[in-house]
């Protein structure tokens, strides 16, 4: 009987009667938790465990990390293919094209020819201080063809690869043709040379180069004049007498206006170097005013102008300011008769339309081009720098990007993290148009005369100047045409030196290499993952994972990007440590957008701001927030999380009832607006007032 009772309870306690209370939805849900724990539970013991058994009985296979551990990632993922994913900095990224390398054959251009300067008729201490002071015995291509064509008096137009001694292929005959006057030149003659050129750092570096050539003649003085100097000064000079004076346009116009001293009545030459970059910069209206002030008095004067690339502007001044001149283009069939050279007019010629298709570089010059999704290339930027500056030794680097405001931004960033974290720390210089001009002149020599470093600057330093022992350049923003990859790729690699060059692409701006290769342009590809790999060798910006694998690939891959997400994620904590920083990441930002806008309708369908992710962009520029955010101030205060949230609200409310090209139209204006979008709308309603005020 006890046993039949004891039956009975074990009934009644395992399977109740039907009328049982149904689980709330509460319980329903805290119960299918629980089962699902316990199922994930089991399944990665049972999982861990078989992993420890094929690693007993399979040793010699590839070293992977152990599934529970890959679990604790803060961001695992697993792929179908079996990789892992590491941080969203590798995630839906767009995938990265082949890149196409068409045959190019490219336009070679001997440097160097086998005459010397004591070969030429040139006076005695003229050819020593060549020999001893600049160090210059041998003469280049452009100056064996050049030289003497100046001394017999002609004008000419001269076309040579960068870094081929064109300020020499000038400077030497016009001293020559100086210091032979009959009667000697003294300061009260005034400016007997005007020499145009479109920057601050190149006037600074041709007026030392001709401090250095006039060491013997010492009765012959030269002169600069640049913005930022102060014009009391200037002034003061030229009263005292300047006989060669080089000059940027802006300054010389306001001299022309408004200093009395100024007399171009005894010019004899005129030069215009890296004469399409003057034009480019909208020195136009400034040439006439200067070409017209040296045409209204003086004697006939001889005119060069001199570029290594010479664009249809450049032609067409030269038919307006050259007297039947000699067209010397190196890379072409060239020949020292000056009347084999003759062109009345330069762009008349289809075959010398043709050749100025085709770009001359330097050959010791390595061309690599990386294809970067937009998310990675700030990371991508600062391993390549830690490569090439900490783990190698005696590279200087110049970083070419679009807009003063990304140069300082990535100054500040690289700076902070980059620096800080390395012993010794690196070298970041700075170089724009927005500094003072103390500041820039103190950063130019401080560059020039130093063994490494990286020199973060826009297309200010593209043109002319001459950085000695620059290794590598580095174009981070894309240049706006052919031309102006030429002249930057050009700051390395000179005089017969050796270099190389990198330029960032992502992957929807490839088709950029195919507009080169039309100019006889080559580039090779450099990986992605080869830069990255680089931040394998220094433990500074290491992961949290344990993967010592060398044989490895997948393990070192996803240590790799685990290093890449650190250093990303330095970069964003800077930005977002403090208003300022976080503010000028937006102003970099939305100056980067700016600018991608400005590029020439050929390349519009390489370079559209539709064919950015501006969520991407914005994050390499070390920003966490949506891009339309960028336009609003930043909230601060204890109630600025619910203020955003009510923007955020109102403005999801006001978008609902718009079109999508409307909602793009406005994100797009938000973005790189001036500001006079709106003028019309305004204008409108204004009318519509005055127009009710006159009913009335």
């Amino acid at each position: 009987m006890s046993e039949d009772q004891l039956c009975l309870n074990i009934s009644v306690s395992s399977a109740p009667s039907g009328r049982r209370k149904p689980l709330t939805t509460q319980q329903r849900w805290a119960r299918k938790k629980q089962n699902g724990k316990r199922n994930m539970n089991s399944s990665s013991q049972e999982e861990e465990r078989r992993y420890k058994q094929r690693r007993v009985e399979e040793p010699e296979e590839e070293e992977q990390p152990p599934p529970a551990e890959r679990a604790d990632r803060r961001a695992p993922q697993k792929k179908k293919d079996g990789g892992v994913k590491t941080s969203s900095l590798f995630k839906h990224n767009p995938d990265i094209p082949a890149l196409l390398s068409p045959a190019v054959s490219q336009v070679k251009e001997k440097i160097f020819s086998s005459d010397s300067f004591s070969d030429m008729d040139l006076h005695p201490h003229l050819v020593a201080t060549l020999n001893k002071v600049l160090n210059v015995s041998t003469v280049t291509s452009v100056q064996k063809q050049t030289i003497p064509v100046l001394l017999a008096g002609r004008d000419a137009v001269v076309r040579s690869q960068t870094g081929s001694g064109k300020t020499l292929s000038y400077a030497v005959p016009m001293v020559q043709s100086l210091q032979d006057l009959q009667q000697k030149v003294s300061r009260s003659d005034g400016p007997l040379a005007v020499i145009i050129v479109p920057t601050r750092e190149l006037a600074q570096q041709t007026f030392l180069t001709f401090q250095k050539l006039l060491k013997p003649f010492t009765w012959i003085v030269p002169g600069v004049l640049m913005g930022g100097e102060k014009r009391k000064s200037e002034k003061a000079r030229l009263r005292k007498g300047i006989n060669i004076l080089v000059s940027t346009p802006g300054r010389l116009v306001d001299h022309i206006r408004n200093t009395l001293s100024i007399a171009f009545s005894s010019v004899r030459w005129l030069i215009l170097d890296e004469a399409d970059r003057t034009l480019d910069l909208g020195f136009e209206k400034d040439l006439t005013v200067i070409l017209n002030s040296l045409n209204s008095t003086g004697p006939s004067r001889q005119n060069v102008l001199l570029s290594a690339t010479l664009t249809q502007g450049v032609t067409r001044l030269a038919d307006v300011c050259l007297n039947d001149p000699v067209t010397i283009n190196v890379s072409g069939p060239a020949s020292s008769d000056p009347a084999s050279s003759d062109l009345s007019g330069p762009a008349t010629d289809p075959g010398s339309a043709d050749q100025s298709e085709s770009y001359t570089l330097p050959e010791a010059l390595q061309q690599y081009v990386v294809v970067v999704p937009s998310k990675v290339r700030l990371v991508c930027l600062a391993a390549f720098i830690l490569h090439k500056c900490k783990f190698s030794q005696n590279n200087k680097l110049i970083v070419f990007t679009s807009s003063c405001e990304s140069v300082e931004f990535l100054h500040a960033i690289f700076t902070a993290v980059l620096s800080t974290n390395q012993k010794p720390p690196l070298s970041f210089l700075r170089l724009h148009g927005n500094m003072k001009q103390e500041e820039r002149s103190e950063v130019f020599k401080e560059f020039s005369v130093s063994q490494s470093g990286v020199l973060l600057c826009t297309d200010v330093a593209a043109r002319g100047l001459h950085l000695p022992q620059v290794t590598w350049i580095i174009q981070f923003t894309p240049p706006s045409a052919a031309a102006e990859y030429v002249h930057r790729v050009g700051r390395t690699a000179r005089i017969g030196g050796r270099g190389s060059s990198l330029l960032f692409l992502t992957p929807s701006e490839t088709a950029f290499t195919t507009e080169l290769a039309n100019h006889n342009i080559s580039l090779e590809e450099m990986k992605l993952e080869d830069i990255l790999s680089s931040l394998m060798m220094d433990d500074t910006f290491k992961g949290r994972g344990k993967y010592h694998s060398k044989s490895s690939s997948k393990a070192l891959e996803q240590e790799t990007r685990e290093r890449a997400t650190v250093l990303q994620t330095e970069f964003e904590n800077f930005v977002h440590s403090d208003a300022e920083s976080l503010q000028n990441a937006k102003k970099a930002l939305q100056s980067f957008l700016r600018s991608y806008t400005t590029y020439p309708a050929p390349l519009k369908h390489i370079f559209h701001i539709r064919h950015l992710h501006l969520g991407h962009t914005a994050k390499s520029f070390g920003l966490r927030d949506a891009p339309q955010g960028l336009g609003r101030a930043e909230a601060s205060g204890p109630g600025a999380k619910s203020q955003k949230k009510k923007n955020q609200k109102r403005g999801a409310q006001k978008a609902a009832g718009k079109s999508s090209s409307h909602r793009e139209e406005s994100l797009l204006r938000s973005e790189f607006s001036d500001g006079r979008e709106g003028g019309k709308e305004r204008k409108r309603r204004k009318k519509k007032k005055t127009g009710g005020e006159e009913e009335e």
